[in-house]
């Protein structure tokens, strides 16, 4: 994301039924990415036309884990694989910057996202809902 397309990001959004699962704007993950340390965004393109957004994190929590605090495909792009894609391009470049583990999390009712993660490898930590989210880890070594 940059100085040329953040406005344009900030148009993305989720179908109206999905907004229990993705309720917080783009432009509210620009202003958080202002005061919150390490805290990475990027647009996600298919060729040259914005299809969705995602937040990362360049610095570890205490526990040595990378997060990935929010993806979201607008809603004229989902089911294309954009998603996926997006996420196997951001595990890569995490892997290289010596992530070891990386988190994810998503709401117990959206099992598409569940499936995402899981076909890329990320396993649940626990059964237990953590802050109203299923929380999924991926090892990276």
């Amino acid at each position: 994301m940059s100085i040329e397309n953040w406005y344009e990001c900030t148009q993305l959004k989720v179908k109206p039924e999905q907004l229990n699962v993705f309720p917080a704007p783009v432009v509210y993950w620009i202003a958080e990415s202002k005061y919150v340390d390490g805290f990475t965004l990027r647009a996600i393109y298919s060729k040259e036309i914005l299809v969705g957004f995602l937040v990362f994190c360049t610095t570890p929590d205490q526990d040595d884990n990378y997060w990935i605090p929010a993806l979201m495909i607008d809603e004229k792009h989902q089911g294309k694989g954009h998603g996926k894609a997006a996420l196997e391009a951001l595990i890569q470049l995490m892997s290289m910057s010596h992530c070891k583990r990386i988190m994810i999390g998503h709401r117990p009712d959206n099992p598409i996202a569940g499936k995402l993660y899981e076909t890329l490898g990320f396993k649940k930590v626990s059964e237990e809902v953590i802050d109203g989210e299923i929380i999924r880890v991926l090892e990276t070594v």
